[in-house]
């Protein structure tokens, strides 16, 4: 970059090497591979000792993933922490890395080799995974370039993936941990299947979804056995073990104990009576098919009933009859029809909407079915995340996501962890040639000969320890030492229980008890601009990169932060984007504007100031305490407000219009002082949020080497000077006055008119060139005859606006107006003076009416006076 002119603060405009124009993208990719060529992202474990540790984990993306508008929201909001705390002299780090995804990254390259004609098993596994291993390499992780684009300053010396060799041991390691301490087991349970991946799903790898379906009334046994169940999939019954009714229901107290034939199979099947059953809920009575229903499964476990598997893994039928052999979708109408044809269909098929679980990669309707699976026994790994945040170890922001956490955490089940795919760490279990079992440690050869187990680990097992392992857990690194526990984990409140949840079991676990982060900081979800969650069927999808594209990253992230409301969703819409750019150039075009009239940050503040110079380092003191306090509060939204007022209405449309007096006058080398001051901070407040521009800005501005490493702003309580505040905001109140009134009578916002300025004494009468300037003033010449007079904060304002204006059209408008704010008055004042009305109406309602009878009454003082000043005639 080039450097800033020697002539700056010299008096004289200087050169400025700054373009007219910000375009970003002739900015933002050479910032970044500047900074990250000088290392400025890289943190020292073994840095100066006073220089806090500061670290942050990034959630992994998929290897398979792009960057969508919820990562965009999470990475700025880490960002933004990261930065900051750089700034502030922490020792900083965010760790980067990818997950490896195992479902989606299997059924990726499945559907490469597919195109080709080849299945995996033509393959065989070990060519198979060689194969995603080359696919990794070649097309995965595009996300981590995209994740330059948006500024993440992330220390790529410590990219992480939880298949690398490291993460990989450390799977081993606590693998073997859990298991010789008896909570990791096998056995047969119920489990989300997906029949397209052939595999076992955990709960967030499944999304339910309302469809449509088909209650099918049906009834079992005959005379005195009969009873009635209802079910949306007939094609379950086949496998039904049981029927069950409430305890208490009388209606069925007789059958309980017995056995009733079940249609279509020859089977008998008992009754038992269990307090699961809902009795209000449809006939009182439910089947039950322990194979196939999770809910059945354990009213069959409290019963000891089989479980009697009728499909197979693909959701085939496999039951002896005429349905074998049968898709489940095609056995279901096949089973009614069966039964109609019996006289067992009590009532015709009725609609009925429900709830049903898809696979999260390919949306295939999820069936529960029992298999052998691997589950970590979870009760007091849970009961350890619970009670660190019960206890204040792990603080969860905002406060009022606690309850959802401990729902979950005090509820949870047993955790299936094993995967039947062959992308993903491979269960580090081998059995022996007698049934033997054995679980070596990562550093152990298994028996040779014996056989290790097919399956793999839920992706969600290894990046569960992710705050540890990739800061080189299971080993004693210097990171591990220096920046555990993590300081913040910034993530969506959608998977607060599934992968939080988990890195708090398992970092407790491993760690002797040290949490693996002390914030939790969750936000919302990116939906549109109507509050609706975007979706390709909606056509409501928006690219973060196309944002980036056509307004910048500044621009993309700042209108993502600016919506960042502690826990709440975030609305997004093109044009916020689109007001977010000219944020930016508003920034470019004040500094540029310094620049060229020699703003500079040389030596001290000057002794004398003037009172707008006082009072805009005043105001920005309080801006400085209000941002950090935003900011440790996780509210980046309020803090995002507060930036953008401050630099848009204060610094850009009232202080840089006042300096521009200033500077032209004696006063100009101490308001080049000072607006080099402003701007200094403001950049330095701005650099987390909006980085690019920020730095181009600010570098040009000091000389310096770069802003990712300058000094956080801190608040100077000496500098508050509530005097100079109270006067421009004076200033402010007369000027905005004057502004409506022009406004009011139709004069065009840069159209010049003569004014005489009668000040009786005020303060602001020092600062009548500054009035005139805002307001288009010009000196009374000879000749000059007041047509209005207005009296705003004790200063007579007369201008002269013959010509002007069409008197009578203004006349007749605010005449119009005049009668409107009258019957507001009347009416309201017959409402507020209502007994009835008072005695019933909500405070809230009173208060609102009060607002507008007092608002309505101060229009009326306003065009009554702005009325009278117009030229008779």
């Amino acid at each position: 970059m080039t450097q800033p002119s020697t002539e700056r603060g010299q008096g004289a405009a200087a050169d400025v090497d700054l373009p007219t124009q910000y375009r970003p993208a002739d900015v933002e990719g050479r910032l970044y591979e500047r900074w990250v060529a000088e290392g400025l992202f890289t943190g020292d474990p073994k840095g100066a000792p006073e220089r806090p540790a500061f670290s942050i984990v990034i959630p992994p993306p998929n290897v398979t993933g792009s960057l969508h508008m919820g990562h965009a929201l999470d990475h700025s909001i880490q960002d933004t922490l990261i930065r900051r705390r750089r700034m502030q002299g922490y020792e900083a780090v965010w760790v980067p890395g990818m997950d490896h995804a195992g479902i989606a990254t299997q059924n990726v390259v499945e559907r490469e080799l597919a195109k080709d004609g080849v299945s995996r098993h033509d393959l065989g596994r070990e060519a198979f995974v060689e194969r995603v291993w080359q696919w990794k390499g070649e097309s995965g992780g595009r996300i981590l370039g995209q994740m330059r684009r948006l500024g993440d300053s992330v220390d790529w010396t410590r990219e992480a993936f939880t298949m690398d060799d490291a993460r990989a041991r450390a799977v081993r390691t606590i693998f073997k941990r859990l298991f010789d301490d008896g909570l990791i087991y096998r056995a047969e349970r119920i489990i989300n299947w997906c029949p397209r991946c052939l595999t076992a799903l955990s709960d967030i790898e499944v999304e339910h979804e309302e469809v449509d379906g088909e209650l099918v009334s049906i009834r079992y046994g005959s005379g005195d056995d009969e009873i009635v169940v209802a079910t949306t999939r007939a094609e379950t019954m086949l496998g039904d073990t049981a029927v069950a009714v409430h305890p208490d229901d009388a209606r069925y107290a007789h059958l309980v104990g017995r056995e009733i034939e079940l249609p279509l199979t020859g089977r008998r099947i008992p009754v038992v009576a269990d307090e699961h059953v809902d009795p209000e809920f449809g006939t009182g009575a439910v089947k039950v098919t322990p194979a196939h229903d999770p809910n059945d499964f354990e009213i069959g476990r409290r019963h000891s009933l089989p479980s009697l598997s009728v499909m197979d893994e693909r959701g085939v039928v496999t039951a002896s009859g005429p349905f074998a052999g049968l898709d489940r979708f095609e056995a279901r109408p096949a089973v009614v029809a069966a039964l109609r044809e019996q006289g067992r269909i009590v009532a015709e098929v009725r609609p009925y909407k429900h709830s049903v679980g898809h696979c999260q990669r390919c949306a295939t309707v999820v069936e529960p079915r029992v298999s052998l699976q691997w589950f970590v026994k979870v009760e007091s790994l849970a009961r350890a995340a619970g009670d660190a945040v019960r206890d204040g170890r792990v603080k969860i922001h905002p406060p009022e996501m606690a309850s959802r956490y401990f729902e979950w955490v005090d509820n949870m089940h047993d955790w299936c962890i094993s995967r039947q795919l062959w992308w993903g760490h491979r269960i580090p279990v081998w059995y022996g040639p007698d049934g033997e079992v054995v679980c070596p440690g990562p550093d152990e050869e298994p028996p040779a000969g014996w056989t290790q187990d097919t399956d793999v680990l839920d992706t969600w097992f290894s990046s569960a320890l992710w705050p540890f392992s990739t800061l080189g857990w299971p080993d004693e690194t210097p990171d591990l030492k220096r920046f555990y526990p993590t300081s913040v984990l910034v993530t969506g409140y959608d998977i607060l229980f599934f992968w939080v949840a988990r890195m708090m079991m398992f970092g407790l676990y491993a760690m002797d008890g040290v949490q693996p982060f002390g914030t939790i900081a969750l936000h919302g979800m990116v939906r549109d601009q109507f509050g609706k969650k975007m979706s390709k069927s909606f056509g409501n999808v928006i690219d973060p990169l196309d944002w980036i594209d056509e307004y910048g990253a500044d621009a993309t992230r700042f209108t993502l932060l600016r919506g960042a409301n502690p826990g709440g969703d975030v609305p997004v819409a093109e044009q916020w984007a689109q007001g977010s750019r000219n944020f930016c150039n508003k920034l470019w075009n004040a500094t540029r504007f310094a620049l060229i009239n020699g703003a500079h940050v040389r030596g001290g503040m000057p002794a004398e100031l003037s009172t707008v110079d006082a009072w805009i380092l005043s105001r920005l003191q309080s801006v400085v305490a209000e941002v950090d306090e935003h900011l440790e509060g996780y509210d980046f939204a309020k803090a995002c407000e507060a930036l953008y007022h401050f630099a848009w209405d204060e610094v850009c449309d009232w202080y840089v219009e006042l300096a521009k007096v200033q500077l032209a006058d004696e006063r100009a080398e101490a308001t080049r002082r000072v607006l080099g001051e402003v701007l200094d901070k403001l950049l330095r407040l701005l650099h987390p949020v909006i980085p690019f521009v920020t730095e181009e800005l600010w570098t040009s501005l000091t000389g310096g080497a770069t802003i990712v490493t300058a000094p956080w702003p801190t608040a100077e309580p000496g500098r508050a000077d509530p005097a100079a505040e109270a006067v421009v905001e004076s200033l402010q109140r007369l000027v905005t006055e004057v502004r409506r009134f022009r406004a009011d009578q139709g004069l065009k916002p840069g159209q010049k008119v003569a004014a005489a300025l009668e000040w009786g004494g005020s303060p602001l009468a020092a600062h009548e060139e500054g009035v005139r300037s805002l307001l288009r003033l010009t000196v009374p010449g000879e000749g000059f005859a007041a047509t209005a007079s207005l009296p705003v904060e004790g200063v007579a304002v007369r201008l002269d606006t013959a010509g002007a204006i069409d008197v009578a059209a203004e006349r007749k408008r605010l005449e119009k107006d005049l009668a409107a704010a009258r019957r507001e008055v009347e009416q309201t004042s017959r409402k507020l003076g209502n007994e009835a009305f008072m005695a019933k109406a909500p405070e809230a309602v009173v208060a609102k009416n009060r607002d507008r009878l007092a608002q309505a009454e101060a229009d009326i003082k306003r065009l009554e006076s702005q009325l009278a000043a117009l030229p008779a005639g």
